[in-house]
């Protein structure tokens, strides 16, 4: 018999606005005790020194994880120009520097070739695995790797605001897997500057916004209280950009047990990826297929 988890078990997303100093690991720890939840992780990391939207999973909710993670997300971020960072950060130590500066129209130009598909190179410190070892532990021993370049969706790329000769913010909206400390460096390249990222933002991640979010300041001071629940969002939240298809009762019972369910579906092609609710609470995900959803993760809500 396996051992029982010990807390809360519930469901659903609490939304935080990550402070700069903190790792993304420690706040889902803080929310974990704070509701005292059995089960928590996050959609998306963010590096310890970068803020903004960090989406929390409790519960049934975790299940939901993959769709957010995947979801396009929104950053605000200065880049320092004349720098290079081992780190392409401002939290690295400075290796190499130049007295160029660009003008904002060559800036402006320089970042068409950093929207759409793009192939971006990992940052030496990051958390990629290198023959099963983090890339940032083998930089840590001051080791440099070949990196492998991977596939980014970039959607929007543009100059936000020039404060100074040195410093440029952009806004950009990315899809998964996405290194802004990695455009930083890019950037910096492609104008002959060299640069790094000053400071970072996650304005938004899918449906969740950093404008909605919790501090950590609120969260330690309505820890273990039952008011701390009230922002508790629905797991389905998670579920924003699947289409929703209603079960019906017979059909929501064999989806809870795993088995394939009768759903009401009027425009949902053949094997498209959607999920199944009853009485406004999702029952499962699944693969659309002849009136039935054949289901994927199963969520038990009860």
């Amino acid at each position: 018999m396996g051992r029982k988890r010990k807390g809360r078990a519930i469901s659903g997303w609490l939304i935080i606005d990550k402070p700069a100093g903190v790792t993304s690991t420690a706040v889902v720890n803080k929310v974990r005790w704070a509701l005292q939840a059995q089960k928590a992780g996050h959609a998306g990391t963010l590096d310890p020194a970068a803020t903004g939207v960090l989406a929390v999973a409790l519960g049934e909710a975790t299940k939901t994880v993959p769709y957010i993670t995947d979801a396009l997300k929104c950053y605000r971020f200065m880049v320092r120009l004349g720098q290079a960072t081992n780190t392409d950060d401002a939290e690295g130590t400075v290796i190499a520097e130049s007295d160029l500066r660009p003008t904002d129209a060559e800036i402006a130009a320089a970042l068409e070739d950093f929207r759409g598909e793009i192939a971006q190179v990992p940052p030496q410190f990051s958390a990629v695995k290198v023959e099963g070892e983090r890339a940032y532990d083998i930089a840590r021993a001051g080791d440099e790797m070949d990196l492998a370049a991977r596939p980014l969706w970039v959607e929007k790329l543009e100059l936000v605001a020039r404060p100074d000769a040195d410093h440029v913010e952009l806004e950009m909206v990315c899809g998964k897997g996405g290194y802004v400390r990695a455009i930083a460096r890019d950037l910096g390249a492609a104008l002959s500057c060299h640069g790094h990222v000053a400071w970072l933002r996650r304005t938004w991640s899918g449906p969740f916004d950093a404008s909605d979010g919790l501090s950590l300041a609120q969260i330690d001071a309505l820890a273990q209280d039952p008011a701390l629940d009230a922002h508790l969002r629905p797991l389905e939240q998670g579920l924003a950009d699947l289409p929703e298809l209603p079960a019906t009762p017979e059909g929501a019972a064999k989806l809870r047990n795993g088995n394939p369910g009768m759903v009401l579906s009027a425009s949902v092609d053949y094997g498209d990826e959607a999920w199944a609710s009853y009485q406004g609470r999702a029952v499962a995900v699944g693969r659309y297929k002849a009136g039935e959803l054949h289901p994927s993760r199963v969520f038990n809500l009860d």
